[in-house]
């Protein structure tokens, strides 16, 4: 009787790590998607800023149209691109074109001083904070997500539960030098 209460025990215990497992699993996994939800999130709250931005650079520089045209393009591809690899080339790619927009601005010590176009800058600032934080947030949980998957043996019950690893959100490190600053302070 005693061989059977250990054997019964083991099981019991294997079978608590499993569904442990599993649920850990699912959790990491629901956060990653959260996470995720969040920059996105943020990037349509900057998508949403930048024509206000285009229109009020328009009103002082208008024959700028090259750089507008420019901007609108790589929103509109940033837009459109899915997941996170192809969403970081598209967010390079505009911030590009965004510092060539605020490069035009500084030629423009009017709008500079226009609170419409000032308010814009903070915001579009407060947002790019934002979404820095929820990037780092994100590729921490996807870290910790996809290590998990990794490790013997959760890597197991990972593959059995067809689990799959994340992408990093990561902006190339070039493109995220060129992020442009804001103020004109």
């Amino acid at each position: 009787m005693l061989p059977l209460v250990i054997v019964l025990g083991v099981l019991a215990a294997l079978l608590v790590w499993t569904l442990a497992t599993y649920n850990g699993l699912i959790g990491l996994r629901v956060r990653a998607d959260g996470a995720w939800s969040d920059i996105d999130v943020q990037l349509k709250r900057r998508y949403d800023l930048i024509p206000n931005v285009i229109e009020t650079v328009k009103g002082y520089a208008a024959h700028e149209q090259k750089v507008f045209a420019q901007v609108t393009e790589a929103r509109s591809r940033a837009m459109q691109a899915a997941g996170p690899g192809e969403k970081a080339q598209a967010e390079g790619a505009l911030a590009g074109t965004l510092k060539s927009l605020f490069a035009v601005a500084e030629n423009y010590p009017q709008l500079r001083a226009n609170e419409n176009f000032m308010g814009l800058q903070q915001s579009l600032t407060q947002v790019e904070e934002t979404l820095q934080g929820a990037r780092r947030y994100y590729n921490a949980v996807v870290r910790d997500y996809n290590t998990k998957l990794s490790v013997l043996p959760d890597r197991l019950i990972a593959q059995a539960g067809g689990f799959t690893p994340k992408e990093f959100f990561q902006l190339d490190s070039a493109e995220e030098a060129k992020t442009p600053k804001v103020s004109f302070s």
